[in-house]
């Protein structure tokens, strides 16, 4: 093995939404902090899968729960002209949907980083993780350069997949209960030469053929976000894809838009062999599904522009930790007494094995709370854990998965890791109010508190 050492104050482990804040967060604590990517570029699955726009920071009513450094990025997005912010989700699925141009993000983000005093290391790959009485003394990743070990006093998980939560051997699970299967894949494109217009009057002109959801009474003085629908037209098309409707988002190109349709179903996203599978699989509806939306009213002149780097993962292990959030925590609207972060996107389930979706919306003010607890992984005493992979049950996995979710648990996580540093103790011993005190003042919304 390479010689190499680093030695740290907090580690983190996954360059996407959580580790990114998190990141950030240990790193404007004054904590020593290193950012650990396997790619060429940060962003997750928001720049690597082309998951777009990023929905939602706001209820269903259109107050705003998660802000943070979350806000703190689209706020400079929005003024290097590369996104518009919270706008009306014309789907009608949610309130606000944010989008946002992903090669500017990855551009901005390093600036971030830097004036945070965080070292970024890419194109290194976490494969193996040395743990004493119940501690992770040590990591190791390989990268270009050969073999590196890495030393840390806090570690964070936002691998999405709990690679470094089930490397040190905290117990984590999969799937939904019995079969174990969890929500498809999906490899999200893009197309061009798109003209919304016509699109947008094909809705307000079949309205039947379109969610039911869909805002038309708003739709005329309003600029299209997001479409989902086409049913005739898809049932007509008989592709082997077992979904049910089509679903695109606009942008961040006037004439461009994201096309959210494929679903890879069945398969593993932590064995190589599914996910080389998926990967095919995916490739090919890509192209199937392209064909067809030429097809469709304003897609006449339209062409395949890009596809994500890799597949998108909505689902694979996560960790079992101190609270398993529930479904019925996320319809009620479960206040919590270490909440860390808060949510309003609703119960998302793109089924395993069928053709559609399951949605159930959340009760109350629209937003439930996400405990701290859920960060904190069993059996390991040095790790905290965000994004994705957080202690959830299958169902309320189908909420906190969302972008501004895993932002906000990333933050949560970097702030905790960072008054972890500095007391000399456990993740599990941070006082849950020290921590709130510090998300506070970094601008995370928790319980009541409003933002419009």
């Amino acid at each position: 093995m390479n010689s190499t050492w680093l030695d740290m104050d907090v580690v983190v482990c996954g360059g996407g939404p959580a580790g990114i804040n998190a990141a950030l967060a240990a790193g404007r604590s004054g904590a020593k902090t290193l950012l650990i990517e396997r790619y060429g570029f940060l962003g997750g699955m928001s720049t690597i899968a082309l998951v777009y726009p990023w929905m939602t920071f706001h209820t269903v009513e259109g107050k705003q729960v998660i802000a943070g450094i979350a806000q703190e990025i689209v706020d400079r997005l929005q003024a290097e002209g590369a996104s518009p912010g919270h706008v009306r989700d014309t789907v009608g699925f949610v309130n606000r949907i944010t989008p946002y141009d992903p090669e500017i993000y990855k551009i901005m983000i390093f600036d971030m980083l830097r004036e945070a005093g965080v070292t970024v290391l890419l194109h290194s790959f976490m494969d193996e993780v040395h743990t004493v009485d119940h501690r992770i003394s040590a990591i190791e990743i390989t990268t270009k350069s050969g073999r590196f070990k890495i030393t840390g006093k806090q570690f964070i998980d936002t691998t999405g997949d709990a690679d470094l939560a089930h490397l040190s051997g905290a117990p984590c699970l999969q799937g939904r209960d019995g079969d174990k299967l969890t929500q498809p894949m999906t490899m999200k494109f893009r197309m061009r030469g798109v003209n919304l217009e016509k699109v947008k009057q094909y809705m307000l002109d079949h309205p039947d053929e379109f969610y039911k959801k869909t805002p038309f009474a708003e739709l005329k003085d309003l600029p299209l976000s997001g479409v989902l629908g086409y049913y005739k037209h898809w049932q007509a098309a008989d592709l082997p894809i077992n979904r049910d409707q089509v679903l695109f988002f606009t942008g961040p190109g006037a004439d461009e838009v994201l096309v959210n349709t494929t679903r890879v179903q069945g398969l593993d996203a932590t064995n190589v062999n599914d996910l080389t599978e998926a990967e095919i699989l995916g490739r090919k509806q890509v192209r199937m599904v392209a064909d067809f939306m030429k097809t469709l009213p304003g897609f006449e002149q339209a062409s395949l522009s890009s596809v994500g780097a890799q597949i998108g993962v909505r689902e694979s292990r996560r960790i079992d930790g101190l609270y398993t959030l529930q479904l019925d925590d996320v319809i009620q609207g479960k206040v919590f007494h270490d909440c860390i972060a808060r949510s309003g996107y609703p119960i998302d389930i793109h089924d395993p094995s069928g053709k559609g979706v399951t949605a159930a919306w959340v009760k109350g003010d629209g937003a439930y709370d996400i405990p701290y607890r859920s960060l904190i992984p069993k059996r390991i005493e040095n790790l905290l854990v965000a994004g994705r992979c957080i202690s959830t049950s299958h169902e309320a996995l189908a909420t906190t998965r969302l972008t501004p979710s895993c932002m906000a648990t990333g933050q949560a996580a970097g702030t905790a890791a960072g008054i972890a540093v500095k007391h000399g103790i456990a993740p599990s011993e941070v006082r849950y109010e020290e921590l709130q005190v510090e998300l506070r003042k970094a601008g995370a919304l928790l319980h009541n508190e409003d933002k419009r």
